[in-house]
């Protein structure tokens, strides 16, 4: 039993870093004074839409990471038990 603690708090403290960097990466919701002129385009000329398809990629992926953060740590309380 040891080794499988091991592994889930190994596996565990992968998937809490990158949900940390998966949650820095998304934009904030407000985006100041640029939104309320109607600006299409972000300061990299990136189109809206592909800054928006970005964003839901990343909150998918925040949803995934969270799920499997939260199964990790019901499986290592599972296991300490």
């Amino acid at each position: 039993m040891p080794v499988v603690t091991l592994v889930i708090n190994i596996l565990l403290l992968v998937a809490a870093v990158i949900l940390i960097a998966v949650i820095l990466m998304q934009d904030a919701k407000t985006a100041g004074l640029g939104s309320a002129f109607g600006n299409d385009t972000t300061a990299l000329g990136r189109s809206r839409n592909q800054k928006a398809s970005r964003e839901a990629k990343l909150q998918k992926l925040t949803i995934i990471l969270a799920i499997i953060v939260g199964v990790l740590a019901l499986a290592l309380l599972i296991f300490k038990a």
